[in-house]
C-alpha cells in the first residue's frame, strides 16, 4: 500500500462518483435495458453515495469505513448531502 493514501481523500473521490452517477444522462436505451440501465444507476448512487458518507481512518494498515445508517435525526446522512458531502445550506 503507498505511504500517500489518505482515507479522507478516498472517501471525497466516492462523493464525486455518487455525484456523478447522479447527473449522468441515460443513454438512447429502451425496454428493459434502460430498467436495467436506471436501476444499476440507482445501486451505483447508493453504494457510492454510502462510502461518500463513510468517516474513515486508517490504523496499522487497517482500512476501517464507519457509516452511520440509522434513520433517526441528527445522524450524519441527515446532516450532509451524500452526493456532495456538504451540509444543507440554510
Amino acid at each position: 500500500m503507498p505511504d500517500e493514501f489518505n482515507p479522507a481523500e478516498m472517501v471525497a473521490r466516492f462523493r464525486e462518483r455518487a455525484a456523478a452517477v447522479r447527473s449522468r444522462g441515460i443513454p438512447p436505451i429502451e425496454g428493459a435495458e434502460r430498467r436495467r440501465f436506471v436501476e444499476q444507476a440507482k445501486l451505483d448512487y447508493m453504494d457510492f453515495a454510502m462510502i461518500g458518507d463513510a468517516d474513515a481512518s486508517l490504523d496499522d494498515g487497517v482500512l476501517t469505513l464507519k457509516v452511520d445508517l440509522r434513520p433517526s435525526s441528527g445522524s450524519k446522512g441527515e446532516d450532509r448531502d451524500a452526493s456532495t458531502g456538504e451540509a444543507p445550506k440554510s
